[in-house]
């Protein structure tokens, strides 16, 4: 099934299928933003442009996602990174890249860096996943995630109250978007909201074993960004207590993945949610880009 048309930018032919690419801004080393799951290119547009006032600046959407031809899902890391490395050099976009990956896309960021490690200038990971998180949580919290893992087949449709409450909460979220984008984007939103949960189903053994078995990092500039607010999903089965303690595990993970590399850096955004971190936050993602660029 092919995808419908996309109001910014081109697609690509990558393997048979056609990925969306949308790129503004010229010079520099191209920053690359890897949504994490249940994102989508557009969902970057505000930093996207910003960092495109200095340097070229691009966003997509990997197969299976957004504007981006269907895929059966989940990948692994080693198939979604060949997909991007296709893809920027079918939309001829020269490394080396500044990789900017949230949650998800930061382990496909880190997968892209160690396969490729001549290609890439820096890192930004946006609140990351890890393949080590459960080492840095309780044991309490750990184990009551586990039976909250959802089945996507399991999943009920929203109703038609909670489909306009959701589309009112995201025209909001996206206000400032150009029209037709954000109408376009809130819509995706609304009828792809099984894809966060179709990308991470392979999360804790494909995704983390093959980052687990990559290897360390190339020595390039890296910052991490904690998002340090209460997080939605934890919130079904946290006390305050314990989503206390979880927010000091990820914060103490996230340090520690900074400090893995000779340049690397760890901020924190106290408040911030993981998934709209850089819609509350812009400015400190463009800094920390702008940083290590």
């Amino acid at each position: 099934m092919k995808v419908d048309v996309a109001p910014l930018g081109e697609h690509y032919e990558v393997a048979g299928r056609r990925l969306l690419l949308h790129r503004c801004g010229s010079g520099g080393s191209p920053v690359v933003f890897l949504p994490g799951a249940g994102l989508m290119a557009y969902d970057f547009l505000n930093v996207q442009q910003r960092i495109a006032q200095f340097t070229t600046s691009v966003v997509y959407d990997r197969a299976g996602t957004g504007w981006s031809d269907a895929v059966e899902l989940p990948r692994t890391p080693n198939e979604v990174t060949d997909e991007l490395r296709a893809l920027l050099a079918a939309a001829d976009v020269p490394g080396p890249y500044v990789l900017a990956g949230h949650s998800l896309g930061a382990l496909y960021a880190r997968r892209y860096a160690q396969r490729f490690p001549a290609e890439v200038a820096g890192l930004v990971f946006l609140d990351p996943g890890h393949e080590d998180i459960l080492e840095f949580l309780p044991k309490e919290a750990a184990e009551l995630n586990e039976s909250l893992k959802p089945d996507p087949a399991a999943l009920p449709e929203p109703t038609s109250a909670q489909l306009e409450a959701s589309r009112d909460a995201l025209l909001g979220l996206y206000a400032n978007w150009p029209d037709g984008v954000r109408e376009a984007l809130v819509d995706k939103h609304l009828t792809d909201w099984r894809t966060a949960v179709l990308e991470t189903r392979n999360f804790e053994t494909e995704v983390y074993d093959q980052v687990r078995a990559g290897g360390a990092l190339p020595d390039v500039p890296l910052v991490v960004l904690s998002a340090l607010g209460a997080n939605p999903h934890w919130a079904q089965f946290a006390s305050p207590e314990l989503m206390e303690q979880m927010l000091a595990g990820i914060k103490a993970l996230h340090a520690s993945i900074a400090s893995s590399v000779p340049r690397g850096e760890h901020r924190t955004l106290d408040g911030a949610a993981h998934q709209t971190m850089h819609l509350e936050n812009e400015d400190a993602v463009v800094e920390a880009i702008r940083s290590v660029l």
